[in-house]
């Protein structure tokens, strides 16, 4: 909803996604629990990840400021559809879906190995380790690393160099479309297959096991089953 009222105000020509201000956590991603496991739920999950792909189709440039931890679809769909990403140096990652025993969602299986090769894409994906500001600068996921405290002033100054009358809008928006448009179809195809095969973790005793532990602060014990 808020994408489409953005979309259609002739007034709005950056969209700037960060946390709330003092805040420890940027996002701390999606919200699992044994609910998944009904119809339902699993039906819920398939249309929020329909809403991803309208990042993807959002005309307008997208700006990430991640002020704090960014866990899971906290960073993925930021990922997917921001166009530039900037970190705090005290902000980290962490792409925890195999901690979860499910796989990772919006299109990370094509974006991340197009990104960073096959091998350090499922090194992130299998581990699911934290990664730092300075690590995700280095691997190309984000754009620029900056003290806290300027973050977001630098982010409003790189703003204002894609509007007017500092830039053609119209040019940016058709560059925008015309870059995305050639991977939208196999991030559409990536997401189906994804939420397909979730559908099929979340009936699994290693996602019950994983939620359990969670909940319980300890390690699971997964079973393979």
């Amino acid at each position: 909803m808020v994408l489409a009222d953005i979309e259609k105000d002739t007034n709005a020509r950056v969209l700037i996604i960060t946390g709330c201000k003092n805040a420890k956590a940027f996002s701390s991603g999606g919200y699992l629990d044994l609910k998944f496991m009904t119809h339902n739920s699993l039906e819920k999950n398939q249309k929020f990840e329909k809403k991803r792909i309208s990042f993807w189709n959002f005309s307008k440039p997208i700006i990430a400021a991640i002020n704090g931890y960014a866990i899971g679809a906290g960073f993925t769909m930021i990922l997917l559809g921001a166009d530039l990403i900037y970190m705090a140096e005290n902000a980290w990652i962490r792409l925890n879906f195999i901690k979860r025993g499910i796989i990772t969602q919006s299109a990370m299986s094509f974006i991340l190995p197009f990104y960073l090769g096959f091998q350090k894409a499922k090194e992130l994906l299998y581990f699911g380790n934290k990664i730092t500001a300075q690590e995700a600068e280095k691997l190309g996921l984000i754009n620029k690393v900056l003290p806290s405290e300027e973050l977001l002033h630098y982010v409003n100054k790189i703003a204002k160099k894609l509007i007017l009358p500092n830039a053609p809008s119209i040019s940016i928006s058709l560059m925008k479309k015309t870059i995305h448009d050639y991977f939208r179809d196999i991030i559409l195809r990536t997401q189906e297959l994804e939420k397909k095969v979730n559908m099929k973790a979340f009936r699994t005793h290693d996602f019950r096991e994983a939620i359990r532990a969670f909940k319980e602060k300890r390690k699971p014990q997964f079973k393979g089953k």
